[in-house]
């Protein structure tokens, strides 16, 4: 729904140095949103954080809009 805020989970079984949002757009094409290592990262309304113990990491997208509509993937 346009304005909520929207969580995107995900876990992982390896160890890994970074780990990757990806928005996968209508169309199919790609854009990397966050390359995470060790710490949280914000663009606008878009924040990614990691927990390299519990191997996890979150997506957050406040005040959604249409263009946000997308598959988000993450990637290690």
């Amino acid at each position: 729904q346009e304005g909520d805020s929207v969580t995107v989970n995900c876990s992982y079984s390896i160890g890994m140095t970074t780990l990757h949002w990806l928005q996968q757009n209508p169309g199919g094409g790609f854009v990397s949103l966050f390359i995470l290592s060790l710490e949280m990262k914000t663009k606008g309304r878009v924040r990614a954080t990691i927990n390299t113990e519990e191997l996890h990491s979150t997506l957050y997208i406040t005040a959604s809009q249409p263009r946000d509509s997308a598959t988000y993937l993450c990637a290690v």
